[in-house]
């Protein structure tokens, strides 16, 4: 499979999905925005994988980027192709298709349970996963449903956390590629947003979870696995 990975800042990677890819011998390709990495072809490439940032999806101003990102996500969208995005990546996804992306109610910072929907098990992407789990969180922006996406799972601070968008494009706002070390980066590069809040957790409780790793990149290796199914059982351009 051919894989190709939409990076905004260098210190959001793939975590434990790079392992996976490793494992698996996939392909692997990147646009790193902050390098100003080209973008590839249409036929170039099998599943998308769009990853976080601190940045907002409203922030073309800033980083110009974005317009081609979205008109990139949009046209993978129209042809077919799989498109993972994890929290900025799924607000991108959304804006795409016609959701709203806004600030949430609350930052979201730490462990929090994720609760599935009822939903999820008509959705082989989900349906392995257990209903009620702890997941990793970094985001203080939210987005709708855009038209004619299904809602996956929830929060109790945030409604939205995951959506289908028909059979090949899937929303993750929470992180389960984050790894020990990945979270060490956030703190390190995005130490002032964590200001005392409700959801907001410290440094040492959002490390001191290794279990809690190793759930979640084993519920990433999951979904990426049924990805894996879909794409197979798709054409291939």
């Amino acid at each position: 499979m051919r894989i190709h990975c939409l990076q905004h800042v260098p210190f959001e990677g793939l975590g434990a999905i790079a392992k996976w890819i490793e494992t698996k011998n996939h392909s692997l390709s990147f646009t790193r925005f902050h390098r100003q990495d080209p973008l590839p072809g249409t036929s170039d490439y099998d599943l998308v994988i769009v990853l976080g940032g601190p940045m907002s999806v409203h922030d073309e101003a800033r980083y110009a980027w974005l317009t081609d990102e979205k008109q990139f996500i949009e046209d993978a969208i129209k042809n077919g192709k799989t498109v993972l995005g994890i929290c900025l990546g799924a607000q991108l996804i959304s804006d795409v298709l016609g959701g709203r992306v806004y600030k949430n109610a609350h930052k979201e910072i730490g462990w929090f349970p994720i609760t599935l929907t009822i939903e999820t098990e008509e959705a082989p992407i989900f349906s392995s996963l257990p209903k009620r789990f702890q997941a990793f969180h970094w985001h203080g922006e939210t987005f709708d449903l855009p038209p004619g996406a299904v809602r996956m799972a929830e929060t109790e601070a945030c409604l939205n956390q995951a959506f289908l968008y028909g059979p090949r494009v899937i929303g993750l706002q929470f992180h389960l590629e984050a790894t020990r070390e990945s979270v060490k980066d956030l703190i390190l590069n995005c130490s002032e947003e964590l200001q005392p809040g409700r959801y907001i957790q410290s440094p040492k409780e959002m490390l001191l979870r290794p279990d809690g790793f190793v759930l979640i990149n084993e519920m990433m290796v999951e979904i990426l696995g049924q990805i894996c199914l879909s794409i197979s059982d798709g054409p291939r351009s």
